[in-house]
């Protein structure tokens, strides 16, 4: 007897866009980036007054395109700005929606994720989940340790892409994701490398706010006496060194792009500046890469390189050439975050794994027992 497919609908909110996918099992039947202009979202002064126009737009879209909620077994959403939580797929609660309401840990266009798939999947009466969102935490207590006290290192880094991309190369090796110890590298407009030991990201840079490599966007890890210095020099701004450090900083401080193919291609035209920066910005995620090694005391199975820049021969042959030594190195381009949401769902649908409850991180089973 053949199974129906399991039908998800997946909703990735971004600041003028909002992302779709409807999926039968892992096969898309749908994608779309809905935009939205930009003196339609002024209107709205709070983040959570788009919420019913975005609604709108999404199930407008759904019509025209003749898929029913009907034949929907679930909706997940992109997991927004919550607490730290361990990775995995969490059932929507009313916990999620306060914490991503009040915005307490910060407001991001995410944070609507959660709350337009749990008021779609309400009227089906089917669950919404969030899969793996940036403030998974499962860093080890040695991890946490800066030098400084009063500083704590933090883990916001690209989980869902990171994990998404080590359950599929781990499965490509006959394994299973928590059997194994991968080195992730997630390439983009940030650069965040994480060590996984056992389906866990013990140890991971903050690429967000200024750790590891520089990127297109992002100045990543800076000599700390040399940027003091410019910062009491008296010739900037806080907000001028913010962006120095998110937004002007990587190829954008050097070549005055943050586009890894123009960059390429000014490479191949001659351009000895640009490739000095390229090739350094590929040496710094080798060497990140090479300190999470580190981390797994050695015992590494596979290296995966994933993002947008993944998708550039030259930056990935020549991480490749300087880590190849350590372990295989699997090449994923791309983030397929609606795919990774859909994943995530499906696992749970199927009884793979049990949801996890927010805002502990506890599994369904786990959750009953203790309050059993």
């Amino acid at each position: 007897m053949v199974q129906e497919p399991i039908r998800v609908l997946a909703i990735n909110p971004g600041s003028t866009s909002t992302k779709i996918g409807v999926y039968d099992d892992e096969k898309a039947i749908l994608e779309e980036t809905l935009r939205h202009d930009a003196e339609e979202l002024a209107r709205y002064p709070d983040l959570f007054d788009q919420y019913p126009f975005r609604k709108q737009v999404i199930l407008q879209t759904l019509e025209r395109e003749g898929i029913h909620l009907t034949g929907l077994q679930a909706v997940v959403g992109r997991g927004g700005l919550l607490r730290p939580i361990p990775g995995g797929t969490y059932k929507v609660n009313d916990a999620m929606i306060r914490d991503l309401r009040s915005g307490r840990y910060g407001e991001h266009a995410s944070n609507l994720g959660a709350v337009l798939a749990r008021d779609i999947a309400e009227t089906m009466n089917i669950p919404a989940f969030i899969v793996d969102p940036v403030v998974v935490d499962e860093l080890e207590p040695i991890a946490r340790i800066s030098g400084v006290p009063e500083i704590e290192r933090r883990s916001i880094f690209h989980a869902l892409n990171q994990k998404a991309v080590a359950r599929r190369v781990a499965e490509q090796m006959g394994k299973r994701y928590n059997e194994i110890n991968l080195v992730v590298a997630h390439m983009g407009g940030g650069i965040t490398v994480g060590a996984h030991r056992r389906g866990r990201v013990v140890d991971v840079n903050n690429g967000l706010h200024g750790e590891g490599p520089f990127s297109p966007e992002r100045a990543g890890t800076l000599p700390v006496g040399d940027l003091v210095a410019i910062s009491y020099s008296g010739k900037f701004f806080a907000s001028e060194i913010m962006k120095m450090i998110v937004g002007k900083g990587g190829l954008m401080g050097y070549l005055g792009t943050t586009d890894a193919r123009l960059v390429e291609n000014r490479i191949r035209e001659g351009d000895e500046q640009a490739r000095l920066v390229y090739h350094a910005m590929a040496y710094q995620v080798a060497k990140e890469i090479g300190s999470y090694a580190a981390v797994l005391e050695g015992n590494v199975d596979g290296i995966i390189l994933t993002g947008g820049l993944a998708y550039g021969e030259l930056f990935t042959e020549e991480i490749r050439k300087r880590t190849q030594w350590i372990a295989d190195v699997h090449v994923v381009p791309g983030e397929n975050e609606l795919q990774a949401l859909v994943e995530g769902a499906i696992r749970v649908v199927r009884g793979e794994e049990e949801a996890r409850i927010y805002p502990h991180g506890e599994s369904g089973k786990e959750r009953m027992s203790m309050d059993g």
